[in-house]
């Protein structure tokens, strides 16, 4: 004990210690009673709450200021996209009043009024179709008020459908081309061979009301997926209605020619709305 006591570092670091754990007895004790923190401890407190409002602030302002540098960046680069789009629309538009001159000045030195590809469109609603004749007519809502004539085709979803075989004043009767009817005016059409042939024939009914492609004039066969188009060389049908694309490619009964089944383009079960094509037809 008395070596102890004379060890006077030894001593010094255990007064220390007991002045530290009385200082935070006295301190918690304090703390519990009071229900404001004491002056030094608010004063602490009040310190580190300015000094981290001071760093945040510049902070807060640099970064900030990146995302206001992104989002210009950002917004440049949309307009020079939205930019190159305008040129490009400009462009075509350019480009297409250009053909459109070109093709007058064809049509022009060749002396024509109008080609086999031109016609204008007439939209017309399908206002009757009965379940007896559901596969061979409708009725639609305009006729000859609004230019409509009989053997104009008829398109539904981008596809051709029929065409009209009666008119009336307000109202037109359309033949689909699914139609069972043996005595039916068929559509004269189309298609362009892999070796980049055309082939051309007419669009029959098939006994399971699917459509074919039949009296091809080339034995040349042709793809899945090749589309099918009207040849404008029959009635009053312009050339390049889409009709289908070919669905397969086989031999008729006969083994004389080829039959080429095709799937409709147009919508054909529930058309709603239609286009009248009105060829324009040369002189």
């Amino acid at each position: 004990m008395k070596k102890f006591l004379q060890n006077k570092k030894l001593l010094s670091v255990c007064i220390v210690i007991i002045i530290i754990l009385s200082f935070m007895g006295v301190s918690v004790n304090l703390r519990n009673k009071r229900n404001t923190p004491i002056i030094i401890q608010s004063l602490g407190n009040d310190i580190v709450s300015v000094g981290t409002r001071i760093v945040d602030l510049p902070v807060s302002l640099v970064s900030n200021g990146l995302n206001n540098v992104h989002d210009l960046l950002e917004t440049q680069n949309e307009n020079n996209y939205l930019k190159s789009k305008v040129i490009q629309l400009e462009q075509t538009k350019a480009r297409n009043s250009s053909l459109e001159a070109e093709n007058k000045q064809l049509k022009a030195t060749l002396k024509l009024k109008a080609t086999l590809t031109d016609y204008t469109m007439i939209d017309a609603s399908v206002i009757s179709r009965t379940p007896t004749s559901w596969t061979d007519l409708l009725v639609i809502n305009k006729g000859t008020t609004a230019g409509i004539r009989k053997n104009m085709a008829v398109m539904c979803a981008g596809g051709l459908i029929g065409r009209v075989i009666e008119v009336d004043a307000a109202s037109a009767k359309v033949e689909l081309i699914t139609t069972s009817d043996k005595a039916a005016n068929r559509f004269a059409v189309e298609a362009t061979a892999t070796d980049g042939k055309k082939i051309h024939g007419i669009v029959t009914v098939m006994n399971n009301n699917d459509l074919a492609f039949t009296q091809a004039l080339d034995n040349k066969k042709l793809v899945k997926g090749t589309k099918v188009y009207t040849s404008g060389l029959g009635g009053n049908s312009p050339k390049g209605l889409l009709v289908g694309k070919v669905a397969s490619t086989t031999r008729d009964s006969f083994g004389l020619s080829d039959l080429i089944k095709i799937t409709p383009a147009g919508e054909l079960n529930d058309p709603s709305v239609v286009t009248v094509i009105k060829r324009e037809v040369a002189d």
